[in-house]
């Protein structure tokens, strides 16, 4: 057994510093590479670019639900964005609003929706309604469904939900020019577009 006083004493020789400190730094590296790699598999990344590009489709609809209560609201459907998180949401997460969290969250809303909704009227018809809304489907969403992630299936659904908002949004901006041209359409349309890739590249790899 190595105690601490032996430990001093061989640092403390010549050169035994500079090796201990060079194995700590070994270490240090290798514990902070392994959790790199246990993060990336808890996110659903591994090495692949369609994790990536999942999470960024996920980020895109997170984006334009945000968008959606500032000042650069307009006039699209993002209640669709609600089965689009559900379908593209990777499956740890998915798992962990699906299990007790998710069921926990979806009781106390529906509890402040029943007793509380004329003491926070704005919080609940407003801000918390989509998210509220998503806990609500994902925690009730039947076996059959809940298989249907990950499938050509949900793909095609996804893209269907893009291209819809998509023209939606072109549509009230008055043509695919000016939705990039205006300065408060330009966040939505890259937004909007961001939600093909990952369905995209899924269905792609399905396909091939």
């Amino acid at each position: 057994m190595v105690t601490s006083r032996a430990l001093v004493m061989d640092v403390s020789q010549p050169g035994a510093a500079a090796m201990a400190l060079d194995q700590d730094w070994h270490a240090l590296s290798e514990a902070l590479g392994n959790l790199g790699v246990h993060l990336a598999a808890t996110l659903g990344l591994g090495a692949s670019l369609g994790g990536f590009l999942q999470w960024l489709a996920v980020i895109a609809a997170i984006y334009l639900l945000v968008l959606d209560r500032t000042n650069w609201r307009t006039n699209l459907l993002t209640a669709l964005l609600v089965p689009y998180l559900a379908l593209q949401l990777p499956e740890p997460f998915f798992g962990f609003f699906r299990g007790g969290i998710g069921a926990w969250i979806a009781f106390i809303a529906v509890v402040i929706r029943l007793f509380f909704a004329q003491s926070f009227p704005n919080l609940i018809h407003g801000d918390l309604e989509l998210p509220v809304a998503f806990i609500l489907l994902i925690v009730t969403a039947p076996k059959t469904i809940v298989h249907v992630r990950g499938t050509i299936i949900s793909d095609v659904v996804s893209l269907l939900i893009g291209a819809y908002l998509l023209f939606q949004h072109t549509s009230h901006a008055g043509g695919f020019r000016r939705a990039f041209g205006e300065s408060r359409g330009i966040p939505h349309t890259v937004g909007i577009l961001l939600l093909f890739v990952a369905p995209f590249w899924a269905l792609f790899k399905h396909i091939f």
